[in-house]
């Protein structure tokens, strides 16, 4: 396409297609700005149409200017993007009920990263936060006619490579893949708020991303508006529910305020009439519902959800109005002291719930194009999976509102991280600010939602600094006690001070792992890896650990561990379909691997070490997914057991961002590795659990049903091609260790009757026996 031809083409789509979008919310008025949008290089001269939201990875791919990075080795020749400023911009016709508005905010839902943004040629803006929303009063720059808008991205690497040369010791950046990135050692992701795994981690490729990444719209308002609203959630139980509901509210003027909160179902509406003054402004109300549906997670009962709508009104005009979908449950998370140390568990409607899920990162790594059909189905094969929790893991994003909808939805708790992971982050008041903007942005968005369990101020630090060397590291440089007040201030000090601020019924941890000790190392060893917390055990596979070792180590809740497999043979055929690429050691095959160079190599001596050698590529493909659910298989079966001494199994990872051997259960197309359909069963209401010990064979029997129920246990000695034997040996075997079990009528093929919740059945047979359970 020509540079005429592109005008021609822009100014088409400017005029006649874009329709602004109208969303009326009482007196508040919406209009999207998501058409018409063009971008370039600054320093080239050639624009390009874009897509809002989007990133130029793949707009550039869009214009076929850049192939798909994701294909083969094509990641290494994008990685200039990152080095170059880029241009986006559009023109804005105000609708005529934005311009009568006494005041007009633009609003940007997220900018990838750095961003100076120009109305009219006025800088309004200097963004320097992916994670945080951007409103600016625009009102007076704002003309009839036709408005132009741009957004100048600065590279995110210029940006901060001479805040890394200023630094005076060496920082600690995670997966930071700056050698790929043609910056050598020069690890710069600690200086951006940004998400970590664009820089690289060790499942995922180095592609540092710019651009409008979330919504942009113009809103406006007169007299008032309801900016934020919390539904506190004081005392909930099957007999009543108690809820403080805060509206905040800005006005530019004095008047009478009057809040007005409906319940679908419920009969009641509650009021509150406030005189408001000019600037910001509380109005707080007391909610009572008498016997409540209350909201549970997966597998324990519905995830009821009441549609709630607020509405202000300012001297009986409606000012604006907002609805939310609330689950009404009381969780707390539980840490009493023990004979071991201290408990870590949920309580869930005074129920006991034993965690069981995985770790989830974000989808892609050019996050617009997830689809809401992606999220949809990634939310849904958690619940298919019998998972009841995910965690968002702290290197990714802070979600977009439809995960945590859909999480509410299913029943699926979150484990929310905030944005830190695997690094040091060096500290100046003014980054300190910045956080504190961002964490307050995202509790306050996120904290009416039923589904968040916990808050956790970041991913590894808190070992890293035990058990990875860091004390001594920065010793050595002279600048521990320096480091140590930067951690202690950001994850004991800033983030729980805004969790306690704008969420005071939410639980906060300062790191995962973490065992209560700030000055402690948390994770001892095996096999008590942490009596106190929650642990990530990576003995099996980094450590080379046999797969045994999963019945061997505890812990009070298992938040990662892991198995690498690489994707099935359709998946793989997808980025590497040469037949030349078929090897484990190809250049393709070790590119899509990025938890080391040995990697490949870990999962092939894994493989061997339990199965014979595969014939071939995709037969490997075949037996390695195999190999990576029966370990997984085996470290839930092993966690469950241990209930109520371990109370949490979240397994790393439930999904990918990009084509790539790793520790999913679900690869990046979405397909279903041979490890979820094992954690399907493993996480099943009822597990049978055999496990060998001491040539025994011990047999559990674990539920996490309410209620008591009756079933049939069978056992059946089979060979390996299926034949069954039942002799009398094992009628003799079972029947004379009857009177250790509590009930004297247990035999091949009878019912036994259990307890709700942590129950279990051992019986002593001999190895090689199938067992089932059957109601």
């Amino acid at each position: 396409m020509t540079r005429k031809a592109l005008f021609v083409t822009f100014w088409i789509v400017t005029i006649f297609l874009f329709v602004p979008a109208l969303l009326m919310a009482g007196g508040t008025v919406k209009q999207d700005i998501l058409s018409g949008w063009v971008f370039k290089q600054v320093r080239g001269n050639n624009w390009y149409l874009a897509t809002v939201p989007g990133v130029v990875h793949t707009d550039l791919m869009a214009n076929r200017i850049i192939e798909d990075p994701f294909f083969r080795l094509n990641e290494r020749g994008v990685q200039w993007v990152d080095k170059e400023d880029w241009e986006y911009r559009t023109t804005v016709r105000v609708s005529p009920e934005i311009a009568g508005k006494d005041h007009v905010e633009l609003c940007f839902m997220g900018l990838d990263t750095y961003a100076d943004v120009f109305l009219n040629d006025s800088c309004i803006l200097k963004a320097d936060n992916m994670f945080r929303e951007w409103r600016v009063e625009v009102k007076a720059l704002l003309r009839a006619g036709e408005n132009e808008l741009l957004v100048r991205f600065r590279s995110p690497i210029k940006e901060d490579i001479p805040k890394f040369d200023a630094l005076h010791y060496r920082n600690e950046a995670g997966n930071d893949q700056s050698e790929n990135g043609g910056v050598f050692d020069r690890k710069v992701s600690v200086f951006a708020r940004k998400a970590g795994y664009h820089y690289g981690w060790d499942w995922g490729p180095r592609l540092v991303t710019s651009g409008i990444w979330r919504p942009v719209y113009l809103t406006g308002w007169s007299d008032a508006r309801m900016e934020h609203i919390h539904y506190l959630q004081e005392s909930v139980t099957a007999k009543q529910a108690r809820i403080k509901a805060c509206a905040e509210v800005l006005s530019d003027r004095e008047g009478e305020g009057r809040l007005v909160i409906q319940a679908d179902g419920v009969k009641e509406q509650w009021e509150q009439t406030v005189q408001l003054k000019k600037g910001a402004n509380r109005i707080e109300t007391l909610l009572t519902i008498r016997h409540p549906k209350l909201w549970w997670t997966n597998g324990l009962g519905d995830a009821h959800l009441y549609p709630f709508t607020a509405t202000l009104y300012v001297d009986g005009q409606t000012a604006g109005s907002r609805r939310d979908l609330l689950g009404l449950r009381e969780l707390k998370l539980i840490r009493e002291k023990d004979e071991a140390g201290h408990t870590f568990y949920f309580l869930l409607n005074g129920v006991k719930v034993f965690a069981k899920g995985a770790n989830y990162i974000p989808q892609d790594n050019f996050l617009p194009r997830v689809t809401d059909e992606q999220y949809e189905k990634t939310i849904r094969d958690a619940v298919r999976a019998n998972m009841n929790m995910l965690r968002v893991w702290g290197g990714g994003i802070y979600e977009n509102d439809i995960f945590y909808d859909l999480c509410d939805k299913y029943g699926i708790l979150v484990w929310q991280d905030f944005m830190f992971a695997c690094s040091t982050y060096p500290m100046t008041p003014d980054r300190l600010d910045n956080i504190r903007h961002e964490a307050t942005d995202n509790v306050k968005r996120l904290r009416n939602h039923p589904s968040i369990a916990l808050w956790c101020g970041n991913n590894e630090n808190h070992a890293a600094w035990f058990n990875w060397g860091w004390m001594k590291q920065y010793e050595q440089q002279g600048v521990l006690a320096e480091m140590r007040h930067d951690y202690k201030a950001l994850f004991h000090g800033l983030l729980p001070e805004v969790v306690a601020a704008c969420d005071p019924s939410a639980f906060y941890w300062p790191s995962s792992p973490y065992g209560g000790d700030p000055d402690a190392r948390c994770e001892t060893g095996q096999p008590d890896w942490n009596p106190n917390g929650d642990a990530h055990y990576w003995g099996v596979w980094h450590g080379k650990d046999s797969i045994a070792h999963y019945n061997i180590v505890r812990a009070r809740f298992f938040s990662e561990y892991g198995f690498q497999s690489f994707p099935e043979y359709q998946s793989v055929l997808k980025y590497a379909p040469d037949s030349s690429d078929h090897d484990i050691f190809s250049e393709v095959m070790m590119a899509h691997q990025r938890g080391g160079s040995h990697a490949n190599g870990l999962i092939e001596w894994y493989l061997l070490n339990e199965y014979r050698k595969p014939k071939d590529f995709r037969h490997f493909l075949y037996m390695g997914q195999l190999l990576q659910g029966d370990a997984i298989k085996t470290a839930i079966e092993a966690h469950r057991r241990d209930m109520p001494y371990c109370m949490g199994t979240l397994f790393w990872q439930h999904n990918d961002c990009w084509p790539v051997a790793s520790w999913s259960s679900r690869d990046y197309y979405g397909r279903w590795k041979a490890q979820h359909y094992f954690a399907k069963k493993a996480f099943g209401t009822i597990l049978v659990s055999p496990v060998a010990k001491d040539g025994n064979l011990d047999v559990y029997l674990v539920s996490d049903l309410l209620k008591a129920v009756k079933g049939t246990l069978e056992i059946r000695v089979m060979e390996l091609k299926g034949k069954i034997h039942l002799d009398n040996d094992l009628y003799m075997l079972i029947s004379s260790l009857l009177f250790l079990l509590p009930t004297n009528d247990l035999h091949l093929g009878s019912s036994y009757s259990y307890s709700p919740f942590q129950s279990w059945l051992m019986l002593i047979v001999k190895p090689g026996v199938e067992v089932a359970w059957k109601r």
